[in-house]
Parts: structure tokens; sequence; C-alpha cells
């Protein structure tokens, strides 16, 4: 990759993470319009800078995260909460790698068709969920919940489907509030990512780390890390008084695009 296709790349990453668009997805259609050839270092480039973007949120959720001046007994059910959600996607990540990497990651079909039928479901579940509704205080959202959130996490293994569109709508189903919600999606994002950054560096042929190769990796780290950053401090202000129906929509009008122009 050249100098303008890490950026790209890596800007695309950076916006796309928390949104419930598909980061995934969208990386691999960049890719797809700027000409970036599916290598085995521009597979491993796409899951690892997503690590950069998850950064972000290390950052801004700091004190939620490390017990400093903060509840003990929270921050411990935060991080128990977490494992549980987490589970599903460890064990179906561990299993079931090899066959999405090699079949999945950088099939633009199969993002295409995700956009189209996550965005027709984003839209109808607005419809039939509108703000208010039942809501559970967090305390009462039991483990078996937590446990069919990380369900709804394994579902984003497939490119196209979104982690962030994943794990929102799976809170939410669950009874949390919509902005509880996304900031669980957030933190989840955390030991998800981290774990599948950390297996394909494990997984994937070391002849690929060459030097140029790093200095990629490392542009495309602090690019998206930037980037996110931005967009996670929007979003948090945007899900206070609005729903995701214009996401619902942009990913069918680009699936749509893709459908016509884009192959």
């Amino acid at each position: 990759m050249n100098l303008l296709q890490t950026l790209l790349l890596s800007i695309v990453e950076g916006i796309t993470e928390f949104l419930p668009i598909s980061s995934t997805g969208h990386l691999i259609l960049t890719s797809h319009l700027a000409g970036v050839v599916q290598t085995e270092f521009v597979k491993s480039f796409e899951i690892i800078i997503q690590l950069g973007a998850i950064l972000a949120v290390v950052v801004i959720y700091f004190k939620k995260l490390v017990p400093i001046n903060s509840n003990l007994y929270e921050i411990q059910l935060r991080y128990k909460n977490l494992l549980i959600a987490f589970l599903p996607s460890a064990f179906f990540g561990l299993f079931f790698y090899k066959y999405i990497k090699l079949y999945l990651i950088g099939n633009t079909m199969v993002v295409i068709w995700s956009l189209l039928i996550g965005g027709i479901i984003m839209i109808l579940f607005e419809k039939s969920h509108p703000r208010g509704g039942l809501l559970l205080p967090p305390r009462e959202i039991s483990n078996k919940k937590y446990f069919l959130i990380g369900m709804f996490q394994v579902l984003s293994m497939i490119p196209g489907v979104s982690r962030a569109f994943a794990t929102i709508f799976g809170g939410m189903v669950v009874g949390m509030k919509r902005e509880e919600a996304v900031e669980f999606s957030f933190l989840l994002a955390i030991p998800t990512m981290g774990a599948a950054t950390g297996l394909d560096l494990i997984k994937t042929d070391t002849a690929v780390w060459s030097n140029g190769n790093m200095v990629t990796l490392l542009i495309g780290f602090l690019v998206s890390f930037i980037t996110a950053y931005i967009v996670v401090k929007w979003l948090i202000k945007f899900v206070q008084s609005h729903n995701f129906n214009i996401f619902g929509w942009y990913r069918i009008i680009l699936a749509l695009l893709f459908f016509v122009f884009g192959l």
C-alpha cells in the first residue's frame, strides 16, 4: 500500500469503528475502490489498525476502567459484565478464525448484502423500539443477558454486519437505555478487538512484518486513533437525542450504490 491508501483506510477505520455501519465492511469496500489488493498483510492491517481506534475508547473511558477515585465495586462489576459478553466472541473467533479470514474478510458481496439487510433491520427495529419503553437499571441486567449481548456480537464476524450495530442493538434488546448500550459497546470493543489483533499477530506468517510494513501499521494505528477519538466524542452526544435511522438509511443507500455501480 502507498501512503495515500494507508491514510484513507485509517481514516475510514477511525470514522466507522464505533458507528453502526461496519468498519470492516467499509475497509473492504474502500480497498476495492482504491485498488488495494487484499494480500495477507492488507487483511492483517485492516484488523490491527482497529486497535488504534480502540485506544481512543481507553483514553475517553479511562476513569471507568481504572480504580482511581472510583467505586471499586462498580468497576469490578463492569469488568465481570464485559468478560461475560466477550466469551462468545472469544470462542467463535478462536475456532473459526481461519475460515473468517479466508472466506469472509475481503469478500465484497458479503459486505454489500450485510449492509443492506442490516440497514433494513435497523430501521424496522427503531420503529418497534421507540425512545423510552421498558428499560432496566444496569444492576438488574442478568449474566444471561450480558451473554446474549455477546452472542449478538458474534454476528459481527460477518463483514458488513458491524460490531457496534450488533452490540448496541443487543444491549437495547435486553433492556439497556440507548446511551448505556452505546457505552457498553464501546467498552466491549476493548477486549474483543484486543483479542482479535493478538490472535492475528500469532496466526500470521512473520514474513509479513517487514520494516516497510511496520511503518505502514504505525501510521495506520495513529491516524485511526485520532479519528476514532473525535467520532466517539461526537457519538456520545448524538445518541442523547437521536435514534439510528440515519445509519440504517445510509447502509441501504451505500449497498444499493455498490450493487449498481461498485461491482
